[in-house]
């Protein structure tokens, strides 16, 4: 299933996509994409659905992130060798974890804000792991069983704000508008290899990035796994699990985003995203 979430910003409703390409409407049906409707038997209830009964969503309307009531947004850096070689940076024994504030999160087409004072906004499609049961402890044989679905993700990073402005990196990646995810929660039945997904991204149309998660360093069941030993991840977790090279920190001379650009990524299977670039007022 792909499953979705349409309306205006704070308003959205719960939905599914037709087999049709038509948006049709969960509203009654489900609360919202998340909590127990993350888990197998909220997903299984969904599957039984007649989705040609159901309401069509006007194809202009606006599409949320798929996923509500996230409660932690983790990111995993440096999780393909070829980006820590064009960061400078050498591959990690261990995953490196950072944090991304959830009030990032918005929808797949809603524009990347340049913040107030920023010099270097740069861009990384990323697969996002949505969590669709508690998971804690868990062994990598039994990780993915936790994980409802994935989605595209575009870790939007504030370079200056990441590495020159001292402590972490979260500071660097918080950002209002720094978090489009979807435009799809793809369940996990409908991806036979999250290690096997080709992914891109464009700038003005230019090709930039053009990866694929088998370069990751660390796969899907491993993070979830190591993860698990240190927090309990809830339904409606995101997990963005790193990018492949070819982002603007890494060009030469580097290349950062200005009001007016076009930014547009993907993943097999999974749906695709396009930002308007706009400056913070």
């Amino acid at each position: 299933m792909k499953l979705l979430r349409h309306g205006n910003i704070g308003a959205e409703r719960p939905g599914m996509l037709h087999s049709d390409a038509t948006i049709r409407d969960l509203t009654g049906l489900v609360p919202d994409i998340g909590g127990a409707v993350l888990g197998d038997v909220g997903l299984a209830m969904l599957r039984g659905i007649d989705a040609g009964s159901l309401p069509v969503v006007d194809p202009a309307t606006r599409l949320g992130a798929c996923v509500a009531g996230t409660g932690k947004f983790i990111c995993i850096g440096l999780n393909y060798a070829d980006h820590a070689a064009e960061s400078g940076m050498a591959v990690p024994p261990e995953p490196v974890i950072f944090m991304k504030a959830t009030s990032a999160i918005v929808g797949p087409d809603d524009p990347i804000v340049i913040p107030r004072g920023s010099v270097k906004t740069d861009w990384e499609v990323e697969l996002a792991v949505i969590i669709g049961t508690r998971a804690k402890y868990v062994t990598e044989a039994d990780a993915m069983a936790h994980v409802a679905g994935f989605a595209v993700a575009n870790d939007v990073s504030e370079r200056a704000f990441q590495t020159e402005r001292a402590g972490q990196w979260t500071k660097g990646k918080s950002c209002d508008s720094f978090g489009q995810l979807g435009p799809w929660l793809v369940t996990r039945d409908e991806v036979a290899d999250p290690q096997d997904l080709a992914m891109w991204l464009t700038v003005n149309g230019e090709k930039v990035q053009n990866g694929s998660t088998r370069t990751m360093v660390y796969g899907v069941a491993h993070i979830v796994s190591y993860l698990s030993q240190f927090m309990t991840l809830h339904p409606g977790d995101v997990i963005s699990t790193g990018t492949p090279p070819g982002v603007g920190m890494g060009m030469k001379p580097p290349r950062y985003l200005k009001a007016g650009d076009v930014v547009e990524l993907g993943i097999a299977g999974l749906g695709a995203q396009r930002q308007d670039v706009v400056a913070d007022i």
